[in-house]
C-alpha cells in the first residue's frame, strides 16, 4: 500500500517524444500531477548538445562513423543520421533487437525528447480530403474525426511551437498560424514561376517548418530565439531555434510542478484492473537494474512511438484482453503504414551562373499533393507530395601535378546549380502489413520482441512510377539538363513515419480508437501518437500528431473532472 501511495500520479505519460511532451504539456498545465516514461537516458536542453558547436575538423573521421561500427549496426548504419555529428541519438541494433520477417528499417530515439531532436521539423496540416481520403476510396476505415475537429488544436499547437511558413491558399494545404517563412533560392523560384506557366493543377511553394524566425513573447518565454540558420539541426539545436521537446513542451510541464520525468524507464505493459474494469497503471522495467516497477494513475497516454506503444498495448494482457489491452477486434498491430520516399529526381541548372546562395537554410521547397486531390484520376489510389531544393557547390578539380594541383583544389571553381526532388508518398492501408509479439524471443528487458512483417505493394510502385514521370517533365520544363530518375527501392520504415496499428474509428469492430483516442474497450488509456493513425496522408504527421494529443488531453482532463474516468 505504501508503495502505492509513492508511486500515485493524477496521469502517466509513456513516451517524451513530440506526442508525449505536447501530453505531459497539455495535462500539467490543467493541474494534473503527471509522470512522463521514458526508456532512454535523460537529455538536458543544450547541456547534452554534444557536437553541436563542433567545427568540422573536431570530428576524428571527418564526420563518418567508423567502418566497424556501421558493420556491427546494418539497420541504423545505412541510416542518413548515422554520422559522427548525430550518431549519439542513434540506437544501435542490439539494444532493443526486433525480428525483420520482411525488410524494415526501423529507427529510433531512446532519450528524453525522443525524435523531437532527430525529426527534418516539416510540419503541414492536413486537409479535409485527407481525413476524408478512406471513405471516398475504401482504403481504411473512415476517420471518426474531420478537419473542423482539429483546425482549432493545429493553431493551439501552432502557435507555442513556431512555425514558419506563407498563407499560399491551397485547399489541400490549408494555412496555419505562420511566422515569416524562409526565402527560396532563385533557382527554386525558377521552377515556382514554370511549375505555374506550364499546370495549373499544381504549385511549387515554401515549405513550412517548426523554426521560429520571428520570436513572439510565447516562444521567448520558452527561452526559444530566432533561428541562426546554422543548419546543423540534428546535433540538437541549444538555441532552442526549431522545436522539440526539450526545449520546448517539458520544460513547459516542468515549471507547472506538477512533472516527474523518470528516464531509464523500459514499460513492460498496462495493468488492467478487471474489477474496476479500466487501467490503473504501468509496469516499468529499470533500464539499468531490471528491477520491475509499478505506478498507478487515473489516465494513461501512450506516446512510445508508433511500434513500441503497439508493442506496449499487444503485451498488454489479461483475463479481459488475453490478445492485448483493447484489442477485442483484433485488429492491434494490423494495418501499418509508412511513407513513401522511394523516388528521387535529380538534375543541373544551367542558368544563373552569376548568383550561388550566401549562408544556409533548415528548410526547402515543397509541392504539395496534386495526384487524385478532388477526384480519383489515376492507376493508384491517394497521392505524394514532393520536397525540392537546390544549391551550388564548387567543382574539384584533382587535374596537375605540383603547385598545379594544390592551386586548383584551393580555388575550385562554381560548377553548375544541382536540384533535388524526393517524394513522400500514401500508403494505403493493409491488414497483411502487421506488427506482433513474437511467440518465444524475448529482448533484454525480458519483453517479447516485435515481429514486424510490411511490404511493399503495387499501388505504391505505380506511384513512384508516377512521381518519377511527372518531376522529371517538370525539370526539363523548367529547363533543366542531365535529369536522373531513380527509384531506390529502400526498405519501409527508412522515412522514419511509421503510423497505424491502432487505429481510429467510429466501429469497435473494425478500429481500436474513438474520435477522441480512447481504447473502445478501455476509457481512460488514450493513444495519440502515430499509432493511432487511420490513414497517412501525404503531409508530414508530426504537427497531427501535436495536435491530436491536445485535444485527447484536453478532453481527458474534461471527463476527469467530469468522473467519467
Amino acid at each position: 500500500m505504501n508503495i502505492q501511495k509513492k508511486n500515485k500520479f493524477d496521469a502517466i505519460v509513456i513516451g517524451s517524444g513530440i506526442s508525449g511532451g505536447w501530453a505531459a504539456k497539455e495535462l500539467c498545465e490543467k493541474g494534473l500531477k503527471t509522470l512522463v516514461l521514458e526508456r532512454g537516458r535523460d537529455v538536458k536542453h543544450v547541456a547534452d548538445y554534444p557536437t553541436a558547436m563542433k567545427n568540422p575538423w573536431d570530428f576524428p573521421h571527418a564526420g563518418r562513423v567508423p567502418l566497424a561500427i556501421r558493420e556491427q549496426n546494418p539497420i541504423i548504419g545505412k541510416h542518413y543520421l548515422f554520422t559522427e555529428a548525430s550518431a549519439h541519438w542513434a540506437v544501435m541494433d542490439d539494444v532493443h533487437p526486433f525480428i525483420e520477417e520482411k525488410p524494415f528499417t526501423w529507427i529510433r530515439g531512446y532519450h528524453v525528447g525522443g525524435r523531437s531532436l532527430m525529426w527534418a521539423r516539416q510540419t503541414q496540416r492536413w486537409s479535409e480530403y485527407d481525413f476524408e481520403g478512406p471513405a471516398r476510396d475504401g482504403f481504411a476505415v473512415d476517420w471518426p474525426i474531420r478537419y473542423a475537429d482539429l483546425a482549432p488544436w493545429y493553431s493551439h499547437v501552432e502557435k507555442f511551437a513556431g512555425i514558419s511558413g506563407n498563407r499560399d491558399g491551397l485547399p489541400q494545404l490549408p494555412d496555419g498560424e505562420f511566422l515569416p517563412a524562409f526565402e527560396m533560392n532563385c533557382v527554386e523560384q525558377h521552377l515556382q514561376r514554370s511549375v505555374a506557366e506550364h499546370y495549373t493543377d499544381r504549385q511549387l511553394i515554401q515549405g513550412r517548418c517548426a523554426h521560429v524566425t520571428d520570436p513572439q513573447p510565447i516562444h521567448l518565454q520558452q527561452g526559444r530565439v530566432k533561428c541562426q540558420h546554422r543548419n546543423l539541426c540534428v546535433r540538437g539545436c541549444p538555441l532552442g531555434s526549431y522545436f522539440s521537446s526539450n526545449s520546448s513542451t517539458l520544460p513547459w510541464a516542468a515549471k507547472t510542478g506538477k512533472m516527474t520525468l523518470r528516464p531509464f524507464s523500459t514499460v513492460h505493459s498496462i495493468i488492467y484492473d478487471e474489477k474496476k474494469g479500466k487501467a490503473t497503471g504501468v509496469r516499468v522495467v529499470d533500464t539499468n537494474t531490471k528491477e520491475m516497477i509499478e505506478y498507478y494513475a487515473k489516465v494513461i497516454f501512450v506516446n512510445s512511438s508508433a511500434l513500441n506503444s503497439n508493442l506496449i498495448l499487444l503485451n498488454s494482457t489479461s483475463g479481459r484482453f488475453p490478445n492485448g489491452l483493447g484489442n477485442d477486434s483484433g485488429l492491434l498491430g494490423k494495418y501499418i503504414i509508412w511513407h513513401n520516399y522511394r523516388g528521387r529526381v535529380n538534375a543541373e541548372c544551367d542558368q544563373f551562373l552569376d548568383k550561388r546562395t550566401h549562408g544556409k537554410t533548415p528548410n526547402h521547397s515543397y509541392i504539395p499533393r496534386f495526384r487524385n486531390v478532388f477526384k480519383q484520376e489515376t492507376d493508384f489510389l491517394r497521392g505524394y507530395a514532393t520536397g525540392v531544393g537546390a544549391g551550388r557547390g564548387f567543382e574539384a578539380d584533382h587535374s596537375g601535378i605540383g603547385e598545379d594541383l594544390k592551386n586548383n583544389l584551393i580555388h575550385p571553381p562554381l560548377g553548375n546549380w544541382s536540384v533535388g526532388s524526393w517524394m513522400m508518398g500514401e500508403c494505403i492501408p493493409r491488414k497483411e502489413n502487421h506488427v506482433r509479439l513474437h511467440e518465444t524471443e524475448k529482448d533484454p528487458f525480458g519483453i517479447p520482441k516485435l515481429v514486424i512483417s510490411v511490404g511493399w505493394g503495387e499501388n505504391e510502385d505505380k506511384m513512384v512510377k508516377d512521381y518519377l514521370e511527372q518531376l522529371s517533365e517538370m525539370f526539363d520544363r523548367a529547363g533543366f539538363k542531365n535529369i536522373r530518375a531513380t527509384d531506390s527501392h529502400s526498405n519501409p520504415g527508412n522515412d522514419i513515419h511509421e503510423m497505424g496499428g491502432a487505429r481510429m474509428g467510429r466501429d469497435p469492430k473494425t478500429s481500436i480508437l474513438n474520435e477522441w483516442n480512447q481504447l473502445h474497450a478501455c476509457k481512460n488509456v488514450f493513444v495519440t501518437d502515430g499509432a493511432c493513425m487511420t490513414s497517412g496522408s501525404t503531409q508530414n504527421p508530426s504537427l497531427t500528431y501535436m495536435a491530436i494529443t491536445a485535444r485527447a488531453a484536453n478532453y481527458a482532463v474534461g471527463e476527469l473532472k467530469r468522473r467519467n474516468l
